[in-house]
């Protein structure tokens, strides 16, 4: 097969025009989708790879109904989208949310899949969510909705085709009820691999080492790897943070073990701030009793304008997207940006932000530990091995050790910042595998 020819650059609007798509560049699918395209266009990305990743290539929506603990019944909506699978089964997280939208999905589906590509691993990418919010559902409850959407979803996941794992408002817990559903309905010669179904299960149920700190492990190995570039000693940092769950709190945790200092947190409860520094492990006891940092006697409380005007010299959102926008980038006093969520920045920030100097740090390399993991479970539940910690560690290291300095690489031989860079490199992958498999028919 002749490799397709290469066409004109073109616009994410135009792609969309010429896929007859509504295009709205406020919308968080079209940014992320525009940012893929720019990165396609460094590369010359063949037109018809471009015309493929633009849109997923499934989009499922499911409603259900569950019995509350007082007896009466809701409708509940829950989506999968699964984005492309050319380089292996679909993986990606399941989220609940209450305010969970399908472009939302979409577009955490994208970036699995440019993430996946990135670091190598042999998956595609997909998303998943449940329209709920968990704290305010007993565990009974969670229980019941998460196995009715797992009995919902059927055939569209599988050990062998799309693979689940927690993700914002989900845990290992969820998972375990996923798991289970799941093997009760597998044939009875695929349930010894039938756990495999789902990634960030609890370690006694065939759960990875390491799975639970994997993510913010990802982040801190980044920064180990790129700091050193830009002269920026990691034991001598200043960092904030937006968040403080499971991403948020092990970062703290691993970057103070490494001398950083954590000066700033804002979540959904509030906003504090120390000037001494604020003990990460301290902070993860008082947000498990609580459920937020507000509160936290060690620290002051302050406006999500002054936590946003702290000066540090790494800021960190590991919450949701598009926590900074770009009044909050007018106020950042930072040399680096550091994406442990997805898709925390806004372009228009961004743009902000490397204007006047601040290394952005982008979401599909800094976060992608947690993928990686996920890969090294979803193994050894297929070989039927448990790995010790010390080994899941050292190979996520050079995980993404690896994808770091390709990332450099790519964004000195294209003379991009490192988001452009990231994406670049994931695409070439993408790319020289469609060349090589060609598309069916």
């Amino acid at each position: 097969m002749n490799p397709p020819q290469t066409t004109p650059r073109q616009s994410a609007r135009e792609i969309f025009d010429e896929l007859e798509e509504y295009y709205d560049e406020d919308n968080l699918y079209y940014q992320t989708i525009s940012s893929v395209l720019e990165a396609a266009d460094l590369i010359d990305l063949p037109h018809n790879v471009k015309l493929m990743l633009s849109q997923p290539k499934n989009e499922i929506m499911v409603h259900f109904p569950a019995q509350m603990d007082d007896g009466s019944w809701q409708l509940f909506k829950g989506y999968r989208v699964q984005h492309n699978n050319l380089l292996g089964p679909y993986k990606g997280g399941m989220r609940y949310h209450h305010t969970i939208k399908l472009d939302e999905v979409k577009t955490l589906a994208l970036l699995m899949t440019m993430k996946c590509a990135l670091v190598r691993l042999p998956y595609g990418g997909a998303k998943g969510a449940l329209k709920i919010d968990p704290r305010a559902m007993s565990p009974r409850e969670l229980e019941r909705v998460t196995r009715r959407l797992t009995a919902a979803l059927g055939n569209n996941i599988g050990p062998d085709y799309d693979i689940p794992a927690p993700d914002v408002g989900t845990n290992a817990q969820t998972m375990a009820w996923m798991a289970d559903t799941y093997i009760n309905f597998a044939e009875s010669s695929r349930k010894v691999t039938a756990r495999g179904i789902v990634t960030g299960k609890p370690l006694e149920f065939g759960g990875s080492a390491g799975r639970e700190k994997a993510t913010a492990q990802g982040v801190v190995f980044v920064l180990e790897t790129m700091l050193p570039g830009i002269g920026i000693d990691l034991s001598t940092q200043d960092f904030s943070l937006i968040g403080y769950g499971n991403v948020g709190s092990w970062a703290a945790r691993l970057l103070q073990a490494k001398g950083a200092r954590l000066r700033a947190v804002l979540d959904h409860t509030g906003a504090i701030f120390s000037k001494n520094g604020i003990d990460a492990e301290q902070l993860a006891t008082h947000v498990r009793e609580t459920g937020g940092v507000a509160g936290y006697s060690e620290a002051q409380a302050i406006t999500e304008s002054d936590f946003y005007s702290t000066p540090v010299d790494l800021f960190i959102p590991a919450a949701l997207e598009q926590m900074v926008d770009l009044e909050h980038a007018k106020k950042m006093q930072c040399k680096v940006l550091v994406e442990a969520a997805n898709a925390p920045t806004t372009p228009n920030a961004e743009k902000h932000l490397l204007n006047k100097g601040v290394e952005v740090l982008p979401a599909i390399l800094c976060n992608s530990g947690g993928v990686t993991v996920s890969y090294f479970e979803w193994k050894q539940n297929r070989l039927s091995e448990t790995w010790d910690e010390s080994v899941v560690d050292e190979r996520l290291k050079t995980v993404m050790c690896r994808a770091a300095e390709c990332v450099l690489e790519t964004a000195a031989r294209l003379d991009c910042n490192l988001r452009q860079a990231s994406y670049a490199t994931a695409l070439e992958r993408i790319a020289k595998v469609y060349s090589m498999r060609g598309v069916f028919p």
